[in-house]
């Protein structure tokens, strides 16, 4: 006959357990939620490492496929706006001009797009065990700032093939634009991310989204055309306030030295406090969709 203490048993021992909180509550104040994602911060760079690796695994060019679409785009535009419309008599360098663009664009559409699509496609690791799901967005722009590095070293190398390295005051706006574009891309991809759990149509209509902002910014033609079309109306000044917008010019006159020396090239009056005032407002947007996400995470794992 058994004559152990009956409280030794491991059943009464875990029932005489005080109950623990072992995850996060469905909305977490905005400073648990930094708090949470720096000390998973080994975690994110892991992510990080994991998409980067998993976007170029089995591939035998690696890395360099990071830069076929930008170079793909850049020659489309170039052979087709530039040349057959015209616009490359008006816009000097307009390859450099092009290619400048696409490399703060991409940084913007690749965290968006990417960002989107993070909380479904890492759906088996939420399910099963707590993180502060916030991390898997922002793994999406950690990849997103890497692919950006490589075309941006690209886009340096061109510029001393050219004779045209940006050595200039105006690379003051190169690091304003990169980080208005990082943030304004984490609170749009913070936002989408959460919802595309509850509306999986979300994923497809970015698609959408994208379009009309890259049509919408200067990329491919000189913000110069908008300027003479507009001729400084409300209408201007709205599309001057897209901050997508201010990122491309910013990006435009910190590398594009040829259209900064160009006195028949418009630019913006105040663009360096127009971008202020563009970041101010888009990290403002990131603390609420911050917000928006810790509400709506409590039930991602029971929707996955």
């Amino acid at each position: 006959m058994d004559q152990r203490d009956p409280g030794s048993s491991p059943t009464l021992r875990v029932i005489d357990e005080p109950l623990r909180e072992i995850g996060g509550r469905g909305s977490r104040s905005t400073w648990s939620s930094i708090t949470e994602i720096v000390q998973h911060r080994q975690l994110l760079g892991r992510l990080v490492n994991r998409e980067i690796r998993a976007r170029y695994k089995n591939s035998t060019l690696g890395v360099v496929w990071s830069l076929m679409r930008p170079l793909a785009q850049l020659v489309i535009y170039y052979v087709a706006i530039g040349q057959f419309l015209g616009a490359a008599r008006n816009v000097p360098d307009f390859a450099i001009f092009v290619f400048t663009g696409l490399t703060i664009w991409s940084l913007f559409s690749e965290i968006v797009s990417s960002g989107t699509g993070s909380i479904l496609a890492n759906a088996g690791l939420i399910k099963k065990v707590y993180l502060p799901r916030e991390i898997f967005p922002l793994a999406a722009v950690g990849g997103a700032l890497f692919n950006f590095v490589v075309q941006f070293l690209v886009l340096v190398v061109a510029t001393i093939v050219l004779g045209r390295l940006p050595l200039s005051p105006n690379l003051l706006y190169l690091p304003l634009a990169i980080v208005l574009m990082v943030v304004l891309g984490t609170a749009i991809a913070l936002v989408l991310s959460a919802v595309n759990v509850y509306l999986r149509d979300v994923e497809h209509l970015i698609d959408i989204f994208l379009m009309v902002f890259f049509w919408a910014s200067p990329i491919v033609y000189s913000v110069t055309f908008v300027n003479e079309a507009l001729q400084g109306s409300w209408i201007e000044q709205v599309y001057l306030a897209n901050p997508v917008t201010l990122a491309v010019l910013g990006m435009q006159k910190a590398m594009w030295v040829a259209g900064v020396n160009d006195p028949s090239q418009f630019w913006p009056d105040d663009l360096g406090l127009r971008m202020l005032i563009a970041l101010g407002v888009s990290l403002v947007a990131l603390f609420l969709a911050q917000r928006v996400f810790s509400r709506l995470q409590g039930n991602f794992a029971q929707e996955l």
